[in-house]
């Protein structure tokens, strides 16, 4: 058993980890019966995390932390001097449900009215899985709500494998934090857009546009209006922020923890940037 490597970036404690790891660790958490979060860092979750400390909070109290785009690789090269894994839920999500089978039930948090049931067909007719519930990311999602206490009887009821929250940046955390400590069971993921993925609504760019690091531009192309301020404003705000950090070293940033979650040895590490072409 070797320990995954936590870095601290910008404020954000992050693992350093290939998706074979993420992949095992999940199933070995599943077959323990052990409670997991998973949450995922890409530049505009780096940029939101500057001024919102539950996120950075979050982040510290995640069993895994991945980076999840070539803005976060960029600066660990720029602020670290080295390279960092980079991968996303559906890359790593795929062999874990080919694994289990009909032994995983998923529980799918977010996404809108029919594509959230759409994705949970899917799946069930891709990977044999079992849907322990749907709900749709259009309810009142403040802590304490009655649309929010409904919703974590259900998932104590159901009692499923996996949960996937999937309301985008950063609502899917949010809700994860303020209602994490009420969930007692289940591998807890920020999937995104994996709802939508799932569903066949939106398809994945080629390969080689995900190694350039250009897929931020295939999803702006395809969706100008809800994603020109995250890309055309956020990206220069997120270099800004990370020339700060080149130069300063805030004072309030949470020190990382000494020793990470385990992970098996056997568990291949055979590139800097996957991408999962079964999607």
């Amino acid at each position: 058993m070797t320990e995954l490597k936590r870095t601290q970036l910008m404020g954000l404690q992050l693992d350093n980890v290939h998706r074979d790891l993420i992949t095992a660790e999940v199933l070995d958490a599943i077959t323990e019966k052990r409670k997991m979060l998973l949450v995922n860092a890409n530049a505009h979750m780096m940029v939101l995390a500057q001024n919102l400390p539950w996120l950075r909070t979050l982040f510290a109290k995640a069993d895994i932390a991945f980076c999840d785009g070539a803005g976060v690789q960029l600066a660990h090269l720029v602020l670290k001097g080295s390279g960092m894994y980079r991968t996303t839920p559906p890359e790593w999500i795929v062999p874990v449900l080919q694994s289990l089978g009909q032994k995983a039930s998923i529980f799918w948090v977010g996404g809108r009215a029919g594509v959230v049931e759409a994705a949970a067909r899917r799946y069930e007719e891709r990977f044999g899985v079992r849907t322990a519930g749907v709900q749709h990311g259009y309810f009142d999602l403040t802590a304490g709500s009655e649309g929010n206490r409904v919703l974590l009887e259900r998932i104590k009821e159901a009692k499923p494998t996996i949960i996937l929250v999937n309301m985008g940046m950063p609502r899917q955390e949010r809700w994860i934090y303020d209602h994490l400590d009420q969930i007692d069971s289940g591998i807890i993921i920020s999937a995104g857009a994996l709802v939508d993925h799932a569903a066949g609504v939106v398809h994945r760019p080629p390969r080689w546009v995900s190694n350039l690091g250009l897929e931020w531009a295939v999803r702006l192309a395809r969706e100008p209006r809800r994603l020109w301020r995250r890309y055309l404003l956020g990206l220069p705000v997120f270099g800004f922020y990370m020339l700060v950090a080149r130069f300063d070293r805030p004072k309030n940033q949470p020190q990382c923890p000494e020793k990470r979650p385990p992970v098996p040895e056997q568990a291949k590490v055979d590139s800097l940037v996957g991408y999962h072409s079964d999607l």
